[in-house]
């Protein structure tokens, strides 16, 4: 079971193949939690990040799955960035996340493009350009990413652009997916982080969302990946993350306290 699930993650990042989409965003707090829970074999779940260069803390490693390391600031004391390369290389990555939410982290466009290209480029893996918020603020989200490029002069060799979004309805995330394809046509979409924002219905909202995400995503031949949030239990995500709480609730956890999957962490079988 492990080992089919393995290949179709290779071969995922390889050639065009028919895949799952579905990936686990993990946190260094889940260390108590096996992410091999939702790899059963149908190949619907095929990735976990961590935000960090380093293997997902866990009871089974990548539960199988394929990691993807991810550089989520520009030097981290957790993840060097004078170890990305050896750790990449190390681990065997197929794929690298950079930067989390830079448009809203004092990170200019600029200094980013210089970033990228003196680190993630000599890389020789498929890429994601940083994660972005969805913020329609000037300079932030998409606006953002687009001065990125703009600064890269053609420099910044990347596959794929990276996606976060929060909101309050589906039609609003799907509004916000289908923009970033019409602004950057010839890349594919990842969607590292999505979740409605603490709805009043709480996880039967949260359910009926992605409900309608996954398989809009999953009917979308641009959209390469995606990781809704969060990996991880009600009680781990208010003990080590209440600011994310406030933001998203509990109601969007793929697992229940006692380590089975949730109503949403049902979904992505």
């Amino acid at each position: 079971m492990l080992t089919s699930a393995r290949l179709v993650v290779v071969a995922l990042f390889a050639t065009t193949v028919l895949a799952g989409k579905r990936g686990l965003c993990w946190t260094y707090c889940d260390g108590s939690l096996d992410p091999g829970v939702f790899n059963n074999g149908d190949g619907q779940v095929v990735a976990i990040y961590d935000y960090e260069t380093y293997a997902p803390p866990s009871t089974n490693g990548n539960g199988g799955l394929g990691f993807i390391g991810m550089q989520r600031c520009t030097d981290c004391s957790s993840s060097p960035i004078a170890d990305l390369a050896s750790r990449q290389a190390a681990q065997g990555w197929a794929t690298v996340f950079t930067l989390n939410e830079p448009d809203i982290n004092g990170i200019t466009p600029s200094q980013a493009a210089s970033w990228y290209i003196q680190y993630i480029n000599p890389l020789a893996i498929k890429k994601a350009l940083p994660a972005v918020t969805s913020s329609v603020t000037s300079g932030q989200g998409l606006s953002w990413l687009s001065q990125m490029i703009s600064a890269c002069a053609g420099q910044c060799y990347f596959d794929y652009i990276n996606l976060h979004w929060y909101g309050t309805t589906f039609a609003a995330f799907q509004s916000y997916v289908e923009s970033a394809h019409s602004q950057f046509p010839n890349y594919q979409l990842v969607i590292t982080e999505f979740a409605l924002q603490n709805p009043a219905g709480g996880q039967a909202a949260q359910v009926t969302f992605f409900q309608q995400a996954f398989a809009f995503l999953d009917g979308a031949s641009y959209v390469q990946l995606y990781f809704p949030f969060v990996a991880t239990s009600p009680a781990l995500f208010q003990e080590y993350n209440p600011s994310g709480v406030t933001i998203v609730g509990t109601g969007s956890c793929l697992y229940n306290n006692d380590g089975t999957p949730s109503a949403v962490g049902n979904l992505m079988y």
